[in-house]
């Protein structure tokens, strides 16, 4: 079964959230760190917003951090553009007869806008949120619970995902992983090849 990430793998989003961090920094007189980049970029939302509240000592709730940053991401997935190659390459897999599902750390009212925009959700049996898990997807066991969700073996899925944390969490729990380039993580490119078993820049690369 083919498991397709979507932020930064079938959608070039991950900007969107570079400018919703700094916008919403900026608004409250703060400025981001690496390692707080880091962190949120890998985080579901509501643990992302515990931890900006946290980091920043705000006064603000979890829930108002995240409710700011609904408002501000909104307009932004209602346009986000796909990624290259990633129509055509999910249009191969389904002609192929593969099994497809969307697993995504995605806010789900943000992940339908951009289904919604591309038509994609059709492609998909399913859709995994790790928000609904309750699990971010750097923990090995949100695959080992996607799997079962899905009633599939580890071992015979692929995961597509650009995050290096994802890449390594879903080799942890016994799939293979294809990496997949995004300027968001390209410091971080010899992480997620390490944790690959096959590495493209793009999703073109696949079409045959």
């Amino acid at each position: 079964m083919l498991l397709f990430d979507l932020d930064g793998t079938l959608i070039d989003s991950n900007a969107i959230w570079v400018e919703v961090d700094l916008a919403f920094l900026s608004r409250h007189g703060l400025a981001p760190t690496e390692e707080y980049t880091y962190t949120v970029g890998h985080s579901i939302f509501p643990l992302a917003a515990q931890y900006t509240k946290e980091y920043y000592h705000m006064d603000l709730t979890p829930q108002g951090i995240m409710d700011e940053w609904l408002t501000m991401a909104r307009d932004a997935y209602a346009q986000v553009p796909l990624k290259e190659g990633a129509v055509a390459y999910l249009d191969q897999c389904r002609a192929a007869g593969e099994r497809l599902a969307l697993v995504t750390a995605c806010v789900p009212e943000l992940c339908q806008l951009a289904l919604s925009r591309h038509h994609l959700a059709g492609y998909f049996e399913a859709v995994i949120f790790a928000q609904e898990l309750g699990i971010e997807k750097r923990d090995p066991q949100f695959f080992a619970l996607t799997a079962q969700q899905l009633a599939v073996a580890p071992g015979d899925c692929i995961l597509y995902d650009d995050a290096p944390a994802n890449c390594a969490s879903a080799q942890q729990a016994g799939m293979q992983v294809v990496g997949v380039y995004d300027s968001f993580y390209a410091a971080y490119q010899h992480e997620v090849q390490a944790s690959s078993n096959r590495y493209i820049t793009s999703l073109s690369q696949l079409l045959t």
